[in-house]
């Protein structure tokens, strides 16, 4: 199994486990709050798609699927094209409502969009780096095990939620 491979296998993972913690939802379960400061489901989907496709957009130089496809005007959020969720007030958060079938189309499309671009990696690719405000500076490898990271954590705290709701 390639690198390029094992980050497709993951960012899969995030996928299935992403479109599943939503599927058969209404709008009031996905945003549902466990306590007043909480995230919501819909919250945290669009959260961890959004800074996947934030993310990977960045290293592989190409538009984000969040304007590219449209999916900025499809959500029609109150926030500047940009937000990815990061930072973001209680009230902020609670302002994100969407379908099931949207937060699975726009996570789907951000999967295709970052496995596409995975596609076109070498093994040498993954030491370049992307980032030089860290020190050490940050490669391309350690980015995309970030953003897996952050996705999974995400994905996770959406299950959680879910089996509460």
């Amino acid at each position: 199994m390639t690198p390029a491979e094992l980050l497709k296998d993951a960012f899969g993972r995030i996928l299935e486990s992403g479109t599943a913690v939503v599927d058969g939802l209404t709008e009031e379960q996905l945003t549902y709050r466990v306590g007043p400061d909480a995230n919501t489901i819909a919250w945290l989907v669009w959260h961890l798609a959004r800074v996947q496709d934030d993310h990977v957009a960045d290293v592989a130089e190409t538009e984000q699927v969040w304007t590219a496809q449209g999916f900025e005007e499809r959500f029609g959020l109150p926030f500047d094209r940009r937000a990815t969720g990061y930072g973001m007030t209680t009230d902020e958060v609670g302002r994100v409502v969407a379908s099931a079938e949207l937060l699975t189309a726009y996570l789907t499309a951000t999967h295709e969009a970052t496995v596409a671009y995975l596609d076109t990696l070498t093994e040498a690719d993954l030491d370049k780096v992307v980032d030089t405000r860290w020190d050490p500076p940050v490669t391309l490898g350690v980015r995309l095990v970030s953003v897996v990271n952050d996705d999974t954590q995400h994905v996770g705290q959406a299950a959680y939620v879910r089996g509460l709701v």
